[in-house]
């Protein structure tokens, strides 16, 4: 039997924009990641290295 394919044949104009959408998620989810720890280092203050382990 031969495999029938299922779903939408995407164009490669289509699978440009998805991978662009992709990377622009991405690199915002990634930018919040470093936005919320320059932010919690910034909250805890300098004392956080001066502190016994």
């Amino acid at each position: 039997m031969a495999k029938e394919e299922q779903g939408i044949a995407l164009t490669e104009e289509q699978k440009k924009k998805r991978r662009s959408r992709s990377i622009a998620i991405a690199c915002v989810l990634g930018g919040l990641v470093v936005l919320f720890y320059v932010v919690t280092i910034v909250k805890l203050g300098p004392g956080i290295l001066d502190r016994a382990l």
